[in-house]
C-alpha cells in the first residue's frame, strides 16, 4: 500500500474589499476610499452610482492600476481615465453626471434621508453598466445635510416664508439668510449645512412657494427687511446684526440689502450682478429701474443650453447706470465669489466693479475671491459640477459652465472662506467697520 504524499499548507488568495472610512458624514466631510487583496497592478474600475429624490440617477467612474500590494488608495493613487484624471481622493463625488441631461442634483428633504452612493469594484476597465457583471466589492457611504441635534423650524411669519435651522444648544449663534436664484421654491441644503457648523440659517424662499407670488415680477426688499428682523428677534440669534449668503438672482438681492439694509453686516454674493437686472428694485419710496436683457445676444451652447452671458468683453458699459447698487453704502462687510468659467454671467467683472466702486468711495469693505474654470454653480465641498440644467419655467436649459476639477477645488476653498469671513465679522465686535 502505497503511502499518500505530504500535503502542504494550503493557501487561500486574499479577499477583495472595498473599504470606505466614514461610511456616513456630512456632505462636506471627505472620505476614505481604499480597494484591497487585488492581485499586483490589476486595472479596476470604481463606479459611484447615486439616486435622488425623483428617483434620477447620477454616475461617475474612474480606472485605476493596483499597487505592487494589490491595493489602490484614492488618497495617493492617481486615475487613469474616467470621469477625472489624475490624484483626486474625492473625485468619485464631485465627478458624478446625470443619466438624463440636464438634471440637476439638489437634496430636498435635508432632515430625514440623506444621499446614499454606492461604490462598485470591478476587476476591469467598466465603460458601459452590465447586469450579467457583478463587482467585485461594493459599498454604500450616507451623505448627510444635516449634523446631529440640528433642528429646522418651518417659518410662515407674517408674509415670511422658509426653514430656520438651530445648531444644537442655547446659542446665541451668528444669523444668516440664505437666498439662491431663479430656481423659485425653498432651498434649504445650503443652510442646513451651515447650521451643522454652529450657524442659525434662514432659508428664505421669495417666490413660486406657499402663497408668494408664482413668478418674480419686482423684488420687495421690505419683504426681506421683514426676514432680518424676524431674524434678529429671535432669542438664539446673535446681535447686532445678520449676515446674507446668496447666489446669481438672489446675490442680487442680498447684495441690495447689504447696500440698503442696516441688519445686514456680512455678506457673501457667489456669482450675481452689481446691478438690479430685468425685474425693478423697489424699497419704501424707492424704485430702482432694472437693466434690461438683451435677448439678440443670447447664444445657444452645442448643448443645446442657453448661454446668458454676453461674449461683449465690457458688460458694466451696457447697465443702465440708475440700476447700479450703490455697493459704497453697504455698513457691513462683502465677499464676492466669482467663477471665471461661469457661462451664465460676467461675474468677474462685476465683481470688480463693485470693488472699484467701493476704492473710488474710499472703502475697504469688499473682498473678491476669484476662482479660473468654476463655473456659476458654485456649492458646497464635493457637490457635483452642474454645467447645464433645466431652471424654473426656463424655456430651454440654461448653461452654468465650470471645468469639474477647477469648479471642485473652488467650491472646497470658498466654502472654508466662507465660514470664515461669517465668523470674523458675525461676531459683536466684527461687526463694525
Amino acid at each position: 500500500m502505497s503511502e499518500e504524499a505530504p500535503r502542504g499548507p494550503l493557501t487561500s488568495l486574499p479577499m477583495i474589499q472595498l473599504i470606505v472610512t466614514p461610511s456616513k458624514a456630512l456632505v462636506d466631510e471627505p472620505v476614505s476610499i481604499l480597494a484591497t487583496g487585488l492581485p499586483p497592478l490589476q486595472v479596476v474600475t470604481i463606479k459611484a452610482t447615486l439616486k435622488d429624490e425623483k428617483e434620477n440617477l447620477f454616475q461617475s467612474r474612474a480606472f485605476y492600476k493596483a499597487n505592487e500590494a494589490g491595493e489602490v488608495d484614492l488618497e495617493q493613487a492617481a486615475a487613469l481615465g474616467g470621469d477625472y484624471v489624475g490624484v483626486h481622493p474625492m473625485g468619485l463625488f464631485w465627478s458624478l453626471k446625470p443619466k438624463r441631461p440636464f438634471q440637476r442634483l439638489m437634496k430636498r428633504d435635508v432632515m430625514n434621508s440623506p444621499f446614499c452612493i454606492t461604490l462598485d469594484l470591478y476587476d476591469s476597465v467598466r465603460l458601459k453598466d452590465s447586469a450579467t457583471i457583478r463587482p467585485k466589492a461594493s459599498q454604500t457611504v450616507q451623505r448627510w445635510f444635516v449634523g446631529p441635534g440640528v433642528q429646522r423650524k418651518q417659518i410662515r411669519e407674517g408674509r415670511i416664508r422658509g426653514a430656520l435651522f438651530l445648531p444644537p444648544g442655547e446659542g446665541p449663534f451668528p444669523g444668516i439668510i440664505d437666498l439662491f436664484g431663479i430656481a423659485g421654491g425653498l432651498i434649504e441644503f445650503r443652510a442646513s449645512l451651515l447650521a451643522s457648523h454652529g450657524f442659525a440659517v434662514l432659508a428664505l424662499a421669495y417666490f413660486a412657494y406657499e402663497g408668494l407670488p408664482d413668478k418674480l415680477l419686482e423684488t420687495d426688499l421690505e419683504y426681506f427687511q421683514e426676514a432680518a428682523d424676524f431674524l434678529l428677534a429671535h432669542p438664539k440669534i446673535q446681535q447686532p446684526g445678520i449676515g446674507v449668503i446668496s447666489v446669481c438672482k438672489g446675490a442680487e438681492i442680498g447684495l441690495a440689502m447689504a447696500c440698503y439694509l442696516k441688519q445686514v453686516v456680512a455678506t457673501v454674493c457667489i456669482n450675481g450682478p452689481i446691478a438690479v437686472s430685468a425685474i425693478p428694485l423697489r424699497y419704501r419710496d424707492l424704485v430702482v429701474p432694472p437693466s434690461q436683457l438683451v435677448p439678440e445676444h443670447i447664444q445657444i451652447h452645442a448643448s443645446g443650453a442657453i448661454q446668458f452671458r454676453s461674449n461683449i468683453s465690457d458688460p458694466i458699459n451696457r447697465l443702465n447706470p440708475q440700476s447700479i447698487l450703490p455697493v459704497e453704502k453697504a455698513r457691513g462687510w462683502i465677499l464676492f465669489i466669482v467663477g471665471e468659467n461661469d457661462e451664465c454671467l460676467d461675474s468677474k467683472a462685476y465683481a470688480q466693479a463693485a470693488m472699484d466702486q467701493l476704492q473710488s468711495h474710499g472703502r475697504s469693505n469688499g473682498r473678491m475671491l476669484a476662482y479660473p474654470g468654476a463655473g456659476h454653480l458654485i456649492e458646497p465641498p464635493y457637490s457635483p459640477c452642474c454645467f447645464a440644467s433645466w431652471t424654473f419655467a426656463s424655456a430651454k436649459p440654461l448653461l452654468w459652465g465650470g471645468d469639474s476639477i477647477a469648479h471642485a477645488a473652488a467650491q472646497e476653498h470658498s466654502w472654508r472662506e466662507i465660514q470664515k469671513f461669517f465668523r470674523q465679522h458675525l461676531s459683536p465686535s466684527g461687526s463694525k467697520l
